[in-house]
């Protein structure tokens, strides 16, 4: 597994959209704000034609054309990093058209974007062999930094090898009305974080004491939960051989749109597929459409445990990770230990080149 170059100021960041671009509000005014906040910080920005499109289904143009961009974009040596303009629901299109051999064979560099973006960060991971920050979209910056933006520049330029979860977080209806009300305005942290942390017992999960420290350590991989299933099974879908090259893999996943039957039917398709074979812990996110739902007797919790408890390994839930704001970023692909007590979590990355690969 190779990790880019850290970022330093003066070099140049480039942005575009293979998903979404921003060409309505709120997003239009959180991208200049954003060009401004990175200015400030010393770096230049150099914006992609994409950003400003919106003649796609799903992303901001063709997919050949956003695939052009991104793949150009990547492979510029004159850009040090790429940050995706923003999320959206088709990139799964625009990554059919990238030739991730190649991205394999350029100098790495670090790729930062959530969401539907996992359509990059994975398949960047697991077939380029190249770490990417699962963090904030380049409109996601487009607010006062707060810690969670912080956190996010920190990976990039290597000041940090640690994040915290945070003690707050914002709810879904807040983050609604904030921005409706207001395209820049800060988290309104109304909600305290509960982490829901499960230990394995007898082929069963069972809930950890609250003073009870869970680890694990290995490759850190995964992402949104809707675009890992649906790369499942394509041209994408390298895990068999991924996982017969790497001991330990710890799986962190999020979940936008699914209710708690699709995450349930997400989670069983993944697992069937021998993705988890070589999992030592999860790490859940908080559910976008899930949040606080249920189906049938289904909710957010054992949506999960009842899929993932045959691995005998600890589950760690409503984690800030994904839709749900703030979110730590996240080094995919790269060697990390995940310790978690009580409703404090931690992420620890190594910053070289070196993982768990077997020789």
């Amino acid at each position: 597994m190779r990790i880019p170059d850290h970022l330093r100021a003066g070099q140049t960041i480039g942005v575009c959209a293979p998903s979404f671009g921003a060409t309505t509000e709120p997003y239009i005014s959180r991208f200049d704000f954003a060009v401004r906040q990175f200015e400030t910080a010393g770096y230049r920005i150099r914006a992609g034609a994409t950003c400003r499109m919106s003649d796609g289904y799903g992303i901001s143009t063709s997919p050949e054309r956003a695939a052009r961009e991104l793949e150009a974009f990547y492979r510029d040596s004159g850009t040090q990093a790429v940050i995706s303009c923003g999320g959206g629901e088709l990139m799964c299109e625009t990554v059919g058209c990238i030739d991730f051999a190649r991205i394999g064979e350029a100098r790495p560099k670090w790729f930062m974007g959530y969401s539907d973006n996992t359509n990059f960060i994975f398949p960047l991971a697991t077939i380029s062999q190249v770490a990417g920050i699962y963090g904030p979209t380049f409109t996601g910056f487009g607010k006062p930094w707060e810690q969670a933006e912080l956190d996010a520049l920190s990976l990039l330029e290597g000041t940090a090898r640690t994040v915290h979860g945070y003690p707050r977080f914002q709810s879904p209806d807040a983050d609604e009305r904030a921005a409706a009300a207001d395209p820049l305005a800060p988290y309104v942290l109304d909600c305290e974080k509960v982490l829901h942390s499960f230990v394995p017992a007898g082929g069963t999960l069972r809930p950890a004491d609250r003073e009870q420290e869970l680890t694990g350590s290995g490759i850190l991989l995964g992402g949104c939960l809707d675009v890992l299933a649906n790369l499942c099974g394509t041209k994408l879908d390298n895990m068999a051989a991924f996982n017969r090259s790497h001991d330990a893999v710890i799986w962190v996943l999020e979940s936008c749109d699914g209710n708690p039957m699709e995450i349930r039917r997400q989670l069983w398709h993944l697992e069937n597929a021998g993705w988890f074979d070589r999992a030592v812990l999860f790490v859940i996110g908080r559910p976008l459409a899930s949040w606080q739902q249920s189906m049938m007797g289904l909710d957010q919790y054992n949506a999960v445990t009842g899929i993932l408890a045959r691995h005998e390994v600890p589950v760690i839930l409503d984690a800030d990770v994904g839709h749900i704001s703030p979110a730590v970023p996240l080094i995919i692909g790269a060697e990390t230990k995940v310790t978690a007590r009580g409703n404090e979590l931690q992420f620890d990355f190594r910053s070289d080149s070196e993982s768990c690969t077997r020789q």
